[in-house]
């Protein structure tokens, strides 16, 4: 069996209203037989699903890529779509069959394309908007059978749609958050079964969102406006091949909804007494409703939607219902995650159903909201008086495990309440497990921080009132969140939105998008992200073209920190968060011991290594050579300023031996006492880490990098505050904001900051992947083209760990496991169309057996190299099982 399979356009399966004109597509290879490279391929494009009217064809292209291949030009037509197939041939010359086909259709690929006006709900002389969502609708008829429709909508805060009386899509929280100003997404439905012959009438409810609702502190709102409104076009084709458009203009009517009030932060209240029953279908009465308002909002901002859309994912079931010591009964949903409560009820008319949204409860058991700040998380259903009632909110999400209920008579049913989980619809790639139970569940806790935080944009917290893209904590994390998940399309919108809110100077702001203003910018390690974050998703997805499209980000970010410091080769100048909540900290302070100058002058350094290998990657030799001197001045200006004669570093924290030596910034002697400093300090703390953001993501991956695997498992394993696990046998489902968010006798850290779903300490899980299971893509040979497994067992601890990453070219599995007789076996699975290097440590050639045969027997093995730490095996594809 040889066969192409998983057709893929810009990472989706057949998508619709992509803005992209110029595709890549990606594909994998099945096969039986051990080493299948693909030798060559053949790619055409059509416009009908028989291939009789081809596009494009690429003929057979000898070459062995199978991702992101670029298609030739292609006709630059919107709403056109483009059905696709692939061939494939292997080393041998054997060929595939045609690939099923797939297809993508464009979107509006110019804003000179829009009929439609936006509309917004009126106002009242010398009145602001109200707090009520407006709904929007419009009746028309069709004089025919409709053969395909799109609708096109984006809006001006958040939307729903409603066609016929049914909800459009599934998506939740569109149009996302993205720089309004100056990058504003719609989105793409097809919408062709829900329309009819006839009468019809398709409708809208506005939220406020990210755009004119409460955001960040102190009850500020109207961020980016302070109107609501709506942009929506409806091209529909009959079969008679009649087109009509449907488009927002002053012909649309609005009317005030049950939703009195919706926010990110607050909840929403809802009144089912004042429901329209109706209100879009084409046999409503809308005489009592007034006309729109058109504005004149531009429309060259818009772009095609880019990252996946919210979707509900899962559903929870409440394990427990509570009565706490203060008598309030509250749901114990066993699992902190993010999303609403789907409520089933039924009483009389007016009753109201109050629910309150926490992640914990305090030492006495009681509901703790003190860390939410002015975040209410309550959400408010009056019910309409009917036997059974329905309710879930809309343009609100919250952040919790606990829900306190008041408002329901009599005893609590658990299975009328429902948790509903909501994020960005990323796909599953990745998982991890292992004999210890408590490392699992850190597993579980991180990949649950992801799913909390990963709605439609990386936040640092999805509770409180905040909920910002802090470009720290996204840039500490993005390596184990590759790991989890595909993250290249939901980080490719964000990258494109820090390019936006890019001062002009090169400094990037803390927070993307940024609303904390234009002074909060420019710290190390949090504009690194600029750098740190599309060369990441190269390594892990072989994608030049993130790196093409940032390049001048990355590179402006680079010479902004060249043109503020005192010294060209030094960063000693402007704010710096340094180790963020670092636990050498002196007291009442966030900021870890380790001196900023030199955590941001390591930083430069980082950021200009990257930047010479992306130049080098993009061909850009002039760059690569001036970055790359000016990473050499860097280093040695770091020497000159931060080591001693000695070869001593000259700030003695933990996180200070951690950063020289994962950025390459010591050599020689300076190396080798980091490297036993920072096991003096290890042993010193009785393997504690004091480490914050900024040293953790980084500290065991030194350890093992420099001959201390051993250390870096002793910190893993450790139990007791601060570690890793202790949050995780205080009863943790996600990973905390500080090391003792709960403290050993039950009270907690400052409510001030204190999120207990904060995923940035959750970087330990790109080491469990890398360097536990062994999983690692080379990095001459991206995005796992070339593959390394190199699992490091513990010499106690573990029995066994298994890890599995689904790459764009198929599935990586890595298990070993400890036999009884004191040897290893460790199984691995290579997809078609690449290599792996396998490290057996420890190993020798002739003492290692595959299935049960000498390795000279062994069909797919390329090559062999013997070293003092093991043996390394390059195989080709396939499933092997090693023993020695």
């Amino acid at each position: 069996m040889f066969q192409v399979m998983d057709l893929r356009c810009e990472y989706q399966w057949n998508p619709i209203g992509i803005g992209v004109t110029r595709p890549r597509i990606s594909w994998r290879l099945q096969a039986e037989k051990r080493a299948v490279l693909q030798s060559a391929y053949r790619i055409q494009v059509a416009e009908d699903l028989q291939f009789s009217k081809l596009l494009w064809d690429s003929g057979k292209v000898s070459a062995d890529r199978c991702v992101h291949v670029e298609l030739g030009e292609m006709p630059a037509l919107s709403g056109k779509r483009f059905h696709y197939r692939v061939q494939a041939w292997n080393q041998r010359d054997e060929s595939t069959a045609w690939s099923e086909p797939a297809y993508w259709e464009t979107g509006l690929l110019s804003t000179d394309e829009w009929t439609a006006e936006w509309i917004a709900a009126p106002l009242r002389e010398g009145e602001a908007e109200s707090e009520i969502s407006p709904m929007l609708r419009k009746a028309f008829t069709l004089p025919g059978r409709v053969r395909e429709a799109r609708v096109y909508a984006t809006s001006l805060g958040l939307y729903e749609l409603y066609l016929n009386g049914e909800r459009v899509g599934d998506r939740y929280f569109t149009p996302g958050w993205t720089s309004y100003g100056k990058r504003l997404q719609y989105q793409t439905y097809d919408v062709t079964a829900m329309l009819q012959e006839g009468d019809n009438a398709i409708g809208a409810q506005l939220g406020h969102g990210w755009y004119s609702g409460n955001l960040v502190w102190k009850d500020k709102r109207n961020h980016y406006g302070d109107r609501r409104a709506l942009l929506l076009e409806m091209r529909m084709a009959l079969e008679d091949g009649t087109e009509i458009t449907v488009a927002s203009d002053g012909s649309w009517k609005v009317s005030d909804g049950p939703i009195l009030m919706s926010e990110i932060y607050h909840g929403e209240t809802y009144d089912a007494r004042l429901e329209q029953p109706g209100w879009a279908c084409a046999s409503f009465d809308d005489g009592g409703w007034a006309q729109v308002d058109t504005l004149a909002h531009p429309k060259d901002t818009l772009v095609a939607q880019e990252n996946e859309p919210v979707r509900r994912i899962e559903s929870i079931a409440p394990t427990e219902v509570l009565t706490t010591p203060n008598g309030e009964t509250v749901l114990d949903f066993g699992q902190n995650m993010v999303g609403w409560v789907k409520v089933t009820a039924s009483g009389r008319a007016g009753d109201e159903i109050v629910l309150h949204h926490a992640e914990v409860l305090d030492r006495d058991g009681n509901l703790y909201t003190d860390n939410l700040r002015s975040a209410k998380q309550t959400v408010r259903y009056r019910l309409k008086g009917e036997a059974r009632e329905t309710f879930e909110p809309h343009f609100t999400f919250q952040g919790f495990r606990y829900v306190r209920v008041t408002g329901v008579e009599g005893p609590i049913d658990p299975r009328n309440f429902e948790g509903v989980v909501l994020h960005s619809q990323m796909e599953p790639t990745g998982s991890f497990q292992c004999s210890d139970p408590l490392v699992n569940q850190l597993q579980h806790n991180i990949l649950w921080g992801l799913k909390g935080n990963f709605l439609d944009l990386p936040t640092d917290c999805p509770q409180r009132d905040e909920r910002l893209g802090w470009t720290g904590d996204a840039q500490m994390f993005i390596r184990t969140a590759a790991y989890l998940m595909n993250i290249d399309p939901f980080f490719t919108k964000w990258l494109r939105d820090l390019k936006a809110d890019q001062l002009e100077n090169g400094a990037v702001p803390h927070v993307i998008p940024n609303v904390l203003g234009p002074d909060s910018v420019s710290s190390a390690a949090w504009g690194d992200a600029a750098v740190i974050i599309p060369w990441t998703l190269y390594l892990a997805y072989g994608d030049t073209r993130i790196l093409e499209e940032q390049y001048d980000s990355m590179k402006a970010w680079v010479e902004h920190i060249r043109s503020t410091g005192d010294q060209e080769f030094l960063w000693n100048t402007g704010f710096h968060f340094g180790d963020w909540l670092g636990l050498d900290a002196k007291p009442n302070s966030y900021v870890g011991a380790t001196d900023r100058d030199y955590i941001a002058t390591a930083f430069y350094a980082y950021s200009a290594s990257l930047l010479r290998k992306t130049a080098a990657v993009l061909g850009k030799r002039e760059d690569e050579e001036t970055y790359g001197r000016l990473y050499d001045n860097i280093v040695a200006a770091f020497e000159k300023e931060f080591i001693t004669p000695s070869g001593r570093l000259a700030v003695p924290t933990q996180t200070a031996q951690v950063l020289g030596l994962m950025f390459g910034l010591l050599q020689g002697a300076s190396k080798e006492r980091a490297v036993s400093k920072l096991v003096e300090l290890l042993e010193e703390s009785k393997y504690h880490l004091t480490t914050g953001f900024v040293g953790t993501p980084y500290l065991n991956h030194v350890l093992s990098e420099h001959g201390q695997t051993e250390a870096a498992y002793k910190l893993l394993f450790q139990q007791s505050f601060p570690s890793w696990l202790y949050q995780v046998t205080k009863g943790a489902t996600t990973v905390w904001e500080h090391w003792d968010g709960i403290r050993e006798d039950g009270t907690f850290w400052s409510p001030d900051m204190n999120s207990f779903n904060h995923y940035a300490y959750g970087a330990i899980g790109d080491w469990l992947y890398r360097c536990v299971a062994g999983i690692d893509t080379e990095e001459s040979s991206p995005g796992y083209k070339r593959i390394t497994i190199r699992p490091q067992p513990p010499k106690e601890g573990l029995e066994w760990a298994e890890g599995c990453l689904h790459t764009m070219y198929g599935l990586v599995r890595s298990a070993w496991y400890k036999r009884e007789d004191g040897g290893l076996e460790l199984q691995v699975a290579i997809p078609p169309n690449t290599q792996a290097d396998v490290v057996l440590p420890g190993a020798e050639r002739e003492a290692v057996l595959e299935s049960g045969a000498p390795l000279s027997a062994t069909e797919g093995i390329v090559a062999f190299a013997e070293a003092a730490a093991g043996l390394t095996v390059t195989v080709g594809s396939g499933s092997y099982s090693f023993r020695w």
